[in-house]
């Protein structure tokens, strides 16, 4: 059952329980057996039973691996006995009353009680609070505005996995285990995790578009899609890995690794290759390759397969051990290496956050001037950048070699080394150079610093021209030996405007790429994630659509006269009667959609029913140890009706042959026509009736159970399933 539909905490929620088989339970939670005292003990007894008890159990005394479990029942006994109320409730009803909690020990019991009749204990303790529930969620948490502002944003780094989940989901505990192994895989990995508790966070759950629990979803670049698939591990790994894009990783062999390696020089990104014996690239590596996406290019060669030996024997590639490779400006031979046979995201993540730039990157966006040249916050984080604004073409790849040599030969913290293209950002060039006469079709190298976001920059340009000769060297090489004493080198100002994005896309297929993102945005939210909504709507108009042409066809194909003389046919009627079941039907289903129907093994909680019993002993007597009956009473098919809230349940007696009270239920009247017949003797077989005949009148039960005028038992607190 959903809380999100069964409206305020106030309205009564009813269980319907059909119950099975019999047998006996476990003993009770008993306080004065754990502190061994006897129930006429006074209170300073009692504290000196616990006083010892509790420095003879105390864990970091005892080191007897069950002393913390002894422990807690030791301190729930004393906390029971020490008060007078809960002592009172403890004596009186076998149980301290709502507001005692639970010990591992019972937390066991019900587990237990959840593998036979798969319930949840918070049921009989309305309304929930966090210490009842499973904690097993509750780092993976998440509320409307730390949904809003932190999880879709990195979401564009990372896909998330998110569950939606109630304290009324009963399917929510059938796949719990599997949602924990996943859970812990994909986090590993890379996943986000997130949990909604639609109780508690019935917005966010509107949000998301999620309507029933349980209900799985991914989010990837802020877009929601919902699982459909049976729950099981294969199923939500493919489910995570189909949010990947398709074309993160290329395959590579010895037919197209140089052509990948070369696109270093259009891609302005160092290329990263993977070689390992797996013949599917790991989704470790994709959702690594969607992550550093904006900065890296990934391929993935797998060693084992034929058309791959140059390429592993060129780098020396040993095929046993998963090797990783980045390659920037040179694909001779990879710019750093690492080995392990046990790939892990933390040492991947190390490996490719060192590696994330080209030795002499190309300025082609404002994000990446940022991320290169930062802004100086403080003496100690002052990051100089060395640029060379120069031409494309042939004409000046001598001097950008010269340059891309010293940046090779000098790399060093405080320094980053970048070059950009005059006529792709004049306003860039124009800022430093001054429109000079002498770097006019030549190349310049300038050194500068950020001071603010808003552009303002220190910067020293060489005073000739570079054309990477051994004297620019030397003299480039003494302005940054210079520079780490004396920072007042760079005298010039000027402020810079934000960078063109050279690779964006044309608007014409930034345009086509939106629109069907939109479609495809539409056809999911249609048919998938708000079909519940839409249901309203086409219910409406399929129904008008229905009247409009069943109008004109009776119309077209009935005589008026004959239909206005002649009375109704039989079959007329016998159509008529039936759609009155069906609406009948239709409405009764509509209004049993807030009850939730289960069943009971009393194999295990033979005598939780019969506690239950005492309290409506005038409808459903219960035999004492001295009856014949005692260890044969029958109870299969009694249906219970339980409000957790307000604690009160209604009872349903199946109707026998012969029965003694001959009631449809304790809750019904009595001397309705409809329950006279049954009256007469007992019949207790469990075989005398079929189970189809026990509840044949179970819906005259039902519909006065909806209407609220059953007879309701009241409880003073639910029993422990134990």
């Amino acid at each position: 059952m959903e809380l999100g539909r069964t409206g305020p905490a106030c309205a009564a929620a009813a269980l319907l329980l059909l119950l099975l088989l019999a047998a006996p339970g476990e003993a009770e939670f008993d306080p004065y057996r754990v502190l061994g005292v006897g129930r006429g003990s006074s209170q300073a007894d009692i504290k000196k039973a616990y006083k010892r008890l509790a420095r003879e159990w105390h864990p970091d005394k005892n080191k007897d691996p069950g002393a913390e479990d002894k422990f807690i029942q030791i301190s729930k006994a004393y906390e029971i006995l020490s008060n007078e109320e809960k002592r009172a409730n403890f004596d009186r009803y076998g149980d301290a009353g709502e507001s005692q909690g639970f010990s591992q020990h019972q937390h066991r019991q019900f587990h237990h009680f959840h593998e036979g009749f798969y319930f949840d204990e918070s049921f009989f303790h309305f309304p929930f609070n966090s210490e009842r529930r499973d904690t097993s969620d509750e780092k993976y948490l998440l509320h409307f505005s730390h949904y809003i502002n932190d999880i879709v944003p990195d979401s564009f780094k990372k896909p998330y996995l998110i569950k939606i989940t109630s304290d009324w989901c009963f399917s929510c505990i059938h796949i719990e285990p599997v949602w924990k192994e996943v859970a812990q895989e994909l986090e590993a990995l890379g996943v986000g995790i997130g949990v909604v508790h639609a109780g508690y966070e019935r917005r966010l759950a509107h949000h998301l578009g999620a309507h029933s629990t349980p209900s799985i979803l991914g989010l990837m670049n802020g877009k929601i899609t919902f699982f459909h698939n049976a729950v099981i591990r294969e199923n939500l790994r493919q489910f995570v890995e189909n949010l990947l894009p398709g074309n993160l990783v290329e395959k590579i062999t010895d037919k197209n690794y140089i052509r990948f390696l070369s696109n270093w020089k259009k891609e302005n990104k160092p290329h990263v290759l993977l070689f390992d014996h797996m013949p599917v690239v790991p989704l470790l590596y994709k959702l690594t390759a969607f992550a550093y996406r904006d900065y890296l290019s990934f391929g993935y060669v797998y060693v084992g397969l034929r058309g791959t030996e140059e390429l592993s024997s060129q780098y020396n590639i040993n095929v046993y051990t998963p090797t990783m490779m980045v390659f920037k400006e040179h694909i001779d031979k990879p710019a750093d290496v690492v080995q392990a046979r046990d790939m892990k995201k933390q040492l991947i993540d190390d490996f490719l956050s060192q590696n994330k730039f080209l030795m002499a990157a190309r300025l082609t966006n404002q994000r990446l001037f940022q991320e290169l040249c930062p802004v100086k916050k403080s003496h100690r984080q002052r990051k100089h950048c060395v640029v060379l604004l120069t031409g494309e073409g042939d004409k000046f790849a001598e001097t950008y070699e010269a340059f891309l040599t010293f940046a090779v030969a000098n790399t060093k913290d405080v320094l980053r080394f970048a070059h950009i293209y005059n006529e792709r950002q004049p306003e860039f060039a124009d800022a430093l150079l001054m429109d000079d006469e002498k770097y006019r079709g030549k190349s310049a190298v300038v050194i500068l610093e950020r001071r603010n976001s808003a552009g303002k920059i220190v910067y020293k340009t060489l005073e000739e021209a570079w054309q990477g000769s051994k004297e620019d060297n030397f003299i480039l090489l003494d302005l940054l030996d210079q520079l780490r004493t004396d920072p007042g080198l760079l005298s010039s100002e000027t402020v810079l405007a934000d960078l063109r994005d050279e690779l964006a896309p044309m608007f014409l297929i930034r345009w086509f790429y939106s629109t069907l993102d939109y479609i495809l945005d539409c056809w999911d939210s249609l048919f998938h994630s708000n079909w519940r909504e839409m249901m309203p709507l086409l219910s409406l108009l399929f129904s008008a659509l229905f009247i409009l042409f069943g109008t004109v066809i009776v119309q077209a194909f009935s005589d008026s006269s004959d239909t206005r003389d002649s009375p109704p046919s039989e079959k007329e009627e016998a159509t008529t009667k039936t759609e009155k079941n069906d609406t009948n039907f239709s409405k009764e289903s509509n209004r049993s959609s807030s009850l939730h129907f289960s069943f009971l093994s009393l194999d295990k909680h033979r005598e939780w029913l019969e506690y239950l019993l005492e309290f409506a002993q005038d409808a459903a007597p219960i035999p004492n140890q001295y009856d014949k009956h005692f260890l044969e009473r029958d109870y299969t098919g009694y249906v219970l009706a339980l409000n957790g809230h307000k604690k009160y349940f209604c009872l349903f007696k199946p109707h026998r042959s012969g029965d003694e009270g001959g009631t449809v239920g304790s809750c019904e009247d009595y001397d309705s026509p409809l329950h006279t017949e049954a009256r007469g003797k007992s019949s207790c077989s469990p075989g005398s009736r079929s189970i189809k005949n026990k509840l044949h009148k179970l819906s005259f039960w039902m519909e006065r159970l909806l209407e609220g005028s059953l007879q309701r038992f009241y409880i003073p607190s639910w029993p422990a399933l134990d």
